[in-house]
């Protein structure tokens, strides 16, 4: 049982092992990569709306909505924050610092229009870095996505392996329990057998039959148990046998001893009826 048990817990222990490293990696893919293309989405709808908000503007030559403005920039730099607090890749932290710099431009042309018609060069200038922004929010985007494929991959390969180890280990235990199993059945096989045979034996009067099983298991017991019972019927057999043959000749003696006594008794017939016929010859002589 305990070595079965052994192999029952080798087993979770490796599994729980992968499924560990598994659920890490998972882990770390969706708080470094998964929350920093949410950001990089997040920002470029900021700035597709702040786009929009003054391409409103100068086509309607109206003021544009300051209050919206404002609050589409807190959320733009809110967003920029939370992604610079979650630099993961190879060249992100320039990347963004460059998306920091140009907001910060981008934010007070704006600003220095919030209170006039926006001009056809103002608004040319601030589409040309609306696009700039936006492409540098996709390309964060597509950084972390593509670092996304490249974990998930790498992720498919730790699994794949995981399982490599886990199906070799369980085959390995597999075939030492399948070992096991067979020698531990021929084991008890080849004792039942002598147990079986020494009974048979037993039963046939052969009270000189022995059981010798080494090792303190119960097979052991029943062979002291039963080379003692064997022992004692022997025993008791050689006395039966002695006590047999006492009374047999105590029969036979007896019997001699009738026959020798009625052998006498006709003698003794024989000399009185021999005596009679001497008297009866004198008398007629």
């Amino acid at each position: 049982m305990v070595f079965f048990f052994i192999i029952i817990a080798g087993l979770s222990i490796l599994s729980a092992y992968h499924m560990n490293r598994l659920s890490v990696k998972t882990d770390a893919i969706l708080k470094e990569n998964h929350f920093s293309v949410i950001f990089a989405r997040d920002m470029g709808e900021d700035l597709t709306a702040l786009n929009q908000e003054l391409t409103r503007s100068f086509v309607s030559q109206t003021y544009p909505d300051s209050s919206m403005i404002a609050s589409t920039s807190r959320a733009f730099e809110k967003s920029l924050q939370l992604e610079k607090n979650n630099l993961t890749e190879a060249g992100e932290d320039k990347l963004v610092s460059g998306i920091e710099s140009g907001f910060n431009e981008y934010r007070m042309v704006i600003s220095g229009k919030g209170n006039s018609p926006l001009s056809k060069e103002t608004i040319s200038a601030l589409q040309t870095q609306f696009h700039s922004l936006y492409q540098q929010t996709m390309l964060l985007s597509q950084m972390n996505e593509q670092a996304i494929l490249l974990k998930a991959d790498d992720i498919k390969k730790s699994a794949e392996k995981g399982l490599t180890h886990v199906s070799i280990l369980g085959t390995i235990l597999f075939l030492i329990t399948l070992s096991f199993t067979f020698n531990f059945s021929s084991y008890f096989n080849e004792r039942f057998s002598k147990l079986y045979n020494g009974i048979k034996e037993l039963g046939l009067g052969n009270y000189n039959q022995r059981l010798n099983f080494e090792g303190e298991d119960e097979f052991y017991d029943i062979s002291l148990v039963f080379n003692d019972m064997a022992k004692n019927i022997e025993e008791n057999k050689q006395h039966l046998i002695v006590n047999l043959k006492e009374e047999l000749e105590r029969e036979i003696s007896l019997s001699q001893a009738q026959e020798l006594k009625r052998i006498f008794e006709q003698m003794r017939g024989y000399e009185k009826r021999a005596v009679e016929l001497m008297s009866k010859l004198e008398n007629k002589l």
